[in-house]
Order: structure tokens, then C-alpha cells, then sequence
């Protein structure tokens, strides 16, 4: 019997089991948060006491897979890059991934300033449960001014590996990669292969390894997502429905309007047509990347559209791979909403210059994402730290994010795809790459 429940455990879709458990776990959340009420806040804290390790092993897998995940993806991603091959047309696809994801950024904090994502009374709630809202610690981009923020991307790279200091590993592993292609490509080796080469491979071995240890993790989604969402419902009650209701709202409206009007609107302006016959064309991989969550899985089939819009095949074949590594739209505006919600909770002055230390970071983080389901979750750690959250601060933001973030995950990964297909259209258009006799 045991076996059969297993098994069937086991054969159900993974979101359907996260979605089962974040419901549950909101119920019973409620549940005792109600009977706290009667049996008091004391025996509230030792049933939660019991139940949050099982989601606090969840967050503390994440922040250990993290960082060798970033690090792996972007020396890979950096070193695969050569300027001699690609020229212009490679530089040009760069670029506009650059600018669109900092142009996400952007609306993504302008949208979540305006929606303005908060808790009622969180900074009073937290203090009062298991959070205390103490001095926010100076890490990163948390400090002053934009020349702090500066020199501190170049640090001791071991140093802020042991630490966890994102934006200098981030630095560090893209010079690493492109400094690894130079190698190559300058030094090229009779009869074999060059040890640089071997070195990136065994890089992108350890990567393959990473992502081995994510499917493990996310395995433990469900158990992670029950305790969590009972953990907090438990503590908050009602007052969580407002910011998970705002924050998706926020999110979904963000991520419909890149997809429904700023794409579009770039291409009728850029390309000079009709931007939604365009938008009809590339449906297949939209929605399979909504359906699978993964850029990657979505990859092949925005390959066999490029083709069918007559693109040609040395573009798509860059374009289109690098993109579902390294460009994340959806992403870019995911992330400021919920780095604005921790500002509002935790009482974060949001200077000019923090908003733009925060669509800096934002922007590095997703280039790190890898294209996998749920990658957001793995980068928000990055995007805390460096607003100055501390360990347990961050943990919060963490613990609310990953009950929604299985559906906030199909719509901003459905715009990451728009976005690649979108680059690959616009740049191969501009570039001559697509045959004369088609026209979207």
C-alpha cells in the first residue's frame, strides 16, 4: 500500500504537487493560526518551532547550490563566446540581450514602486514572531555610494566564494570565461585538443553535476513548500493574502506587458511591420516555455520556429542558446517586486542610487538563472544580499516567494522566450539573415 503511494506520489507533476502543498499548507497555516488564539501564542511558537526546520533545510539547500551554479553557468556561458566567429551579428545579439534586460529591470522596479507590494504591519508581525528587524548590514550594493559598489565587484574571488558574496563571483567567472576564449582562440593547438578547453569542459561537467543536485532539491520542493507556507500562514495569517495577491498581480501584469506591448512595440518601430503577426508566429515556444517552466525545454522548439520564420541557421544557432542562458526578462521584472516587498517590510530607504545598485544586480542575477524551472528562486539570495538583508531576513522573503513562485514561474519564462525569439528576429532582420522572400 505504502509502495502504491509512493508510486503515485512520485508520477504526479511536480507543480501539481507544489500547488497541493502550498493549498495545503496555507489551510493549515490558517488552522493554527486559529487555534493559537485559543491555546496561545506560546504553544503557537513551539508547534512552529517544530514544523519550520523541514522548510529551512529547503532554503539552506538552495543557498549551497547557489553560488557553484552561478559560477559554472557563466564561465561556461562566457567562454562559449567568440567574438572573432560571431563579429558583428554575435556582438549585436549581446548587446540587445544587455539592453532589454536592463530595460526589464527598470519597468520591473518602476512597476513594483507603483503596485508598491507590502505587508500591513509586517515590520510589527516579524518582530513579534520569529524575525527581528535589526540593522541591516552593509553588504555589497546595501552600502552608499555607486564607487563602493564599484570596487567591491573586485575582490578576492575564494574570499567571496566562502562568503557568498555574489556580484564579485559573478565578475569574476564572466572575466574568467571570456579571459578562457581569448586563451583559446589566440593559442591554438596542433593535433588536440587545448588544455584550456578541457579545463572549460571539465567546467561544464561540473555544471551538468549542479543541476543533478537541483533535480534532487527540487524533489524536496513540496515537503519544503508545506512547511514553509504552514510556518508562515501559522504566524501571519490573514495578513499574507494582500502581499501574495499583489505580488502576483505585480508580477503577471509586468511580465503581459513585455510580452503584449514592448516587444511588439519594438518591432513595429525597429523592423517596421506588423509586430503581432510576428507575436502569432513564435505561439509555439511562448507556450511551451508557460506549459514547462524551463527556457531550455522551450529551446528546441524556438529552434524549429526560427527556421520556419527563415532565419538563418548560424545566427538562430547562437542567438537562440545563449539566450536561454543568459536572457531573462521575466526574471529581471520577477525580482524587483520582491525586493521591493523586503525594503517595505523591513524598512529600506530606496535611494536613486540603491534602485540602481538593485537593476544592476538584478541584471547580473539573470544571467545566472540557466534556464532551468524555478532558477528566479535561486537568484533571489543574490538580490537580498546585496539590498543588505541578513541571513534570517533574507530566509523570510525566500520562504514567501517559493509558495508562489511555481506560478509566477510559467508567465515570467513565457517572456523569457519572447525575448529570445524577439533578439533573434530583430537582430537577423537588421542583419540581412533572413531570406527575402519571407516576411514574418
Amino acid at each position: 500500500m505504502l509502495k502504491k503511494i509512493c508510486s503515485g506520489y512520485c508520477s504526479t507533476p511536480l507543480i501539481y504537487r507544489i500547488g497541493a502543498a502550498f493549498v495545503i499548507g496555507i489551510l493549515a497555516g490558517m488552522a493554527l493560526s486559529y487555534a493559537g488564539t485559543s491555546m496561545g501564542q506560546e504553544w503557537l511558537h513551539r508547534v512552529v518551532a517544530w514544523i519550520s526546520p523541514f522548510g529551512t533545510v529547503l532554503i539552506a539547500m538552495l543557498k549551497m547550490i547557489v553560488i557553484p551554479i552561478i559560477f559554472f553557468s557563466l564561465v561556461c556561458g562566457a567562454s562559449s563566446l567568440s567574438v572573432k566567429k560571431f563579429g558583428k551579428l554575435g556582438s549585436g545579439v549581446l548587446l540587445w540581450y544587455l539592453f532589454t534586460s536592463i530595460a526589464a529591470s527598470v519597468f520591473g522596479v518602476f512597476l513594483a514602486t507603483v503596485m508598491n507590494p507590502r505587508m500591513s504591519n509586517a515590520a510589527e508581525l516579524s518582530g513579534r514572531h520569529l524575525m527581528q528587524v535589526g540593522q541591516l548590514r552593509s553588504a555589497g550594493a546595501g552600502g552608499g555610494s555607486v564607487s563602493s559598489f564599484v570596487n567591491g565587484l573586485f575582490v578576492n574571488p575564494f574570499e567571496a566564494l566562502a562568503s557568498g558574496n555574489f556580484l564579485p563571483v559573478i565578475v569574476f567567472a564572466m572575466i574568467f570565461g571570456i579571459a578562457a576564449r581569448t586563451v583559446i582562440d589566440h593559442e591554438q593547438q596542433a593535433g588536440g585538443r587545448h588544455p584550456v578547453e578541457q579545463l572549460i569542459e571539465m567546467f561544464d561537467a561540473a555544471l551538468k553535476v549542479c543541476f543533478k543536485i537541483i533535480d534532487w532539491i527540487i524533489e524536496y520542493f513540496p515537503i519544503g513548500v508545506l512547511a514553509l507556507t504552514t510556518a508562515n500562514f501559522a504566524l501571519y495569517g490573514v495578513e499574507l493574502f494582500g502581499p501574495y495577491m499583489r505580488i502576483a498581480l505585480c508580477v503577471v501584469t509586468g511580465v503581459l506587458l513585455m510580452i503584449f506591448v514592448i516587444y511588439p512595440l519594438l518591432v513595429a518601430l525597429i523592423c517596421r511591420e506588423n509586430p503581432y503577426r510576428f507575436l502569432w508566429g513564435i505561439r509555439s515556444p511562448i507556450v511551451t516555455a508557460f506549459l514547462t517552466r524551463s527556457s531550455a525545454a522551450a529551446l528546441p522548439v524556438s529552434m524549429k520556429t526560427a527556421e520556419e520564420l527563415k532565419i538563418r541557421k548560424e545566427l538562430s544557432s547562437f542567438a537562440l542558446p545563449l539566450g536561454a542562458t543568459i536572457n531573462m526578462d521575466g526574471v529581471c521584472i520577477h525580482l524587483p517586486v520582491f525586493a521591493i516587498l523586503a525594503a517595505n517590510i523591513f524598512g529600506i530607504d530606496l535611494s536613486v542610487t540603491k534602485l540602481v545598485v538593485l537593476v544592476v544586480s538584478v541584471v547580473f542575477a539573470s544571467v545566472g538563472a540557466g534556464g532551468i524551472p524555478g532558477g528566479s528562486i535561486f537568484l533571489l539570495f543574490m538580490v537580498l544580499a546585496n539590498m543588505g538583508l541578513d541571513d534570517a531576513q533574507t530566509a523570510m522573503i525566500v520562504a514567501l516567494a517559493i509558495g508562489i513562485n511555481p506560478l509566477l514561474d510559467m508567465f515570467e519564462t513565457a517572456c523569457n522566450v519572447t525575448g529570445d525569439n524577439v533578439c533573434n528576429y530583430i537582430v537577423a532582420r537588421k542583419g540581412g539573415m533572413i531570406d527575402d522572400n519571407s516576411r514574418g
